[in-house]
């Protein structure tokens, strides 16, 4: 079964995002577990499952909300890799390969 989601370009850069989320967040120290990691790959999930729910919905104003959900969480995964650079956990080339993805997702949103 295809889903319209599927065929959105915003939702193929988020689930990139994701993945990238994921592989960064495995470098966090393990004491942010339940802490800055959980909320990184929450945030980054979030972005894709409300382009997917918007998308599947028959309204346009029902999309729009939950593009503007999805906005919020691009702006939740950028806050926290401000967090994660500010202790350390980050390398600034780190860093760049995510925001050129999250800003590619912001744009397209």
């Amino acid at each position: 079964m295809d889903k319209p989601h599927k065929q959105l370009h915003a939702w193929n850069i988020s689930m990139q995002l994701v993945s990238e989320i994921y592989q960064l967040t495995q470098g966090f120290p393990d004491n942010e577990r339940f802490g800055l990691t959980q909320q990184l790959r929450r945030a980054s999930i979030s972005i894709a499952s409300n382009i997917a729910e918007g998308a599947a919905r028959t309204g346009m104003n029902e999309f729009r909300h939950f593009i503007s959900i999805a906005r919020g969480s691009v702006s939740e995964v950028d806050t926290q890799m401000d967090i994660a650079e500010i202790l350390g956990y980050l390398t600034a080339p780190q860093r760049e390969t995510v925001d050129q993805t999250l800003k590619r997702v912001d744009k397209l949103l």
